[in-house]
């Protein structure tokens, strides 16, 4: 009992002992206030003296820069000698290394008067506070340039997934992420969250996931996660994230194969859409009726193989590059489509410029947009290795194909849920493809207002579970119903 009275009284006695000066050179090693600038120009009041802080080149990193005597000062940032006293011309001078983790710098000292030992004391500590400054700030530095880098990696990988590089994906993974690639397909899942939060929501992500999964900061979206995973149990793990996270949404994809890493994506996108309007903020990609599932397979992959074959000139690779991009900036904007593949957006359009001078369209038009990217889905997914069809297969027209039966009836009951509307939306819906998504080119057609023609296709969206507003997937499958159905003029192509 005694012990720990005495024990008591010492650590009081200590505390109330310790100078001023020591305690507000404490106070500079808190979060808030580890600034060396701040620190060398504490100093210079502390003791009246004029204070600088140089490096080993010589240049000045705070306080006031003074005139040395540079060999004795190249010898104290070597460590030849620890530290050195001049005094001359009525100035009295104290050098003293201050090691850290990269190198060393130089704390000079100048006063009018003397250092005495109160003086000194305050020198000696505050190099030592200017160590321990910098050498935290070293290390903080070095994390952030290790997490910097390895989010580059895992963006391109991302991007070789995305242009169907699953070598090369495969290659750059295996060094960080052993395994994480081995699997054959994989889910990709897209969050969404305030941008002031992404960084965090990433990190959870990350740490959630385990380094099983591919965890990306979204290049093109500000607020967007994108997370790849061959995992099953990576949809609960973000399904319980997004649970404690308010206004956080989720959406998946179904399981694709790696090469369609940019199909899964934008499964995603489109998954992430509906989650916005769930209570469980989560949704994965529905598998509905596709129209080119209602096709003849055979007549369909030699159509898409026909409309396709004037790229076939192309060296492989140039060809692939062409294919890819334009797959994906037909999804999303040129800008977004850039961001994704690390490329100016100025390449993207050069690319798809050169895919429609190639193919004689003109992508402005939706419904050549639709046919085209029904023939680049047919191609990724319905090739196969598999050989064409007969001479009747390959004379197959898109009007043909179009008219089936199956086709037709999945078209007409489609758009007939809009029949409904009094506002007759389907008229305004077909005008506005037919304007090129163009709503005040639409609205002059009309006779209505712009804002009038955007309602009346938004208001579209949720009875047809399509995103209309955002070209993509969606909405070239309603493009296409319309010319199932008669509605829209059939484009022309030059494969065809």
């Amino acid at each position: 009992m005694t012990g720990g009275k005495d024990t008591a009284h010492g650590t009081a006695t200590e505390a109330a002992g310790r100078p001023d000066w020591a305690r507000e050179l404490l106070e500079h090693l808190r979060p808030a206030g580890r600034d060396v600038r701040r620190v060398v120009d504490w100093l210079a009041g502390a003791v009246r003296a004029e204070v600088t802080l140089r490096d080993e080149a010589g240049a000045t990193l705070a306080g006031t820069p003074l005139p040395l005597d540079e060999n004795l000062a190249a010898d104290v940032a070597s460590g030849r000698i620890a530290s050195a006293a001049w005094d001359g011309d009525g100035r009295h001078l104290r050098l003293i290394r201050v090691g850290h983790p990269t190198g060393a710098c130089v704390l000079a000292v100048s006063r009018g008067q003397p250092f005495d030992r109160h003086a000194s004391d305050v020198v000696t500590h505050t190099a030592q506070v200017i160590e321990l400054l910098l050498t935290a700030h070293e290390t903080q530095a070095a994390g952030v340039r290790l997490r910097r880098a390895t989010a580059d990696l895992r963006l391109a990988i991302l991007q070789l997934l995305m242009v169907e590089d699953t070598v090369s994906a495969r290659r750059v993974a295996a060094g960080l992420w052993p395994g994480l690639l081995d699997a054959d397909t994989a889910c990709v899942y897209v969050l969404e969250s305030d941008p002031a939060v992404r960084d965090r929501l990433a990190a959870e992500c990350i740490e959630r996931t385990r380094d099983q999964a591919l965890v990306v900061r979204c290049p093109a979206m500000d607020g967007h996660v994108i997370v790849l995973s061959p995992r099953e149990a990576t949809a609960g793990d973000l399904r319980s994230l997004v649970e404690r996270h308010p206004d956080t949404f989720v959406g998946g994809s179904v399981r694709q194969s790696l090469a369609r890493t940019a199909t899964a994506y934008g499964q995603a996108v489109s998954a992430l859409a509906v989650a916005r309007f769930r209570q469980d903020k989560t949704a994965v990609y529905a598998e509905r009726t596709h129209p080119e599932r209602l096709m003849d397979p055979a007549a369909l992959r030699t159509w898409a193989a026909r409309v396709l074959r004037p790229l076939d000139v192309l060296p492989h690779h140039t060809r692939a590059e062409l294919l890819a991009t334009t797959r994906l900036g037909l999804e999303f904007t040129a800008v977004a489509t850039a961001k994704v593949l690390g490329v100016s957006r100025n390449t993207v359009r050069a690319r798809m410029d050169r895919v429609e001078s190639m193919l004689g369209v003109d992508f402005d038009d939706v419904t050549v947009r639709a046919v085209v990217h029904l023939a680049l889905h047919t191609q990724i997914n319905l090739l196969d290795g598999q050989g064409f069809a007969d001479s009747a297969a390959s004379a197959r027209r898109l009007t043909e194909l179009l008219s089936g039966p199956a086709v037709t009836s999945w078209a007409r009951q489609l758009l007939g849920r809009l029949d409904g509307d009094p506002r007759n939306v389907r008229r305004t819906l077909r005008t506005w493809i037919a304007a090129g998504a163009n709503a005040e080119r639409a609205a002059q057609t009309l006779g209505v207002h712009a804002q009038t023609v955007r309602e009346h296709v938004r208001s579209a969206e949720p009875v047809l579970e399509r995103q209309l507003l955002a070209a993509g997937t969606d909405l070239y499958e309603v493009a296409l119903a319309h010319l199932a159905v008669g509605e829209l003029e059939q484009p022309l192509l030059a494969g065809e």
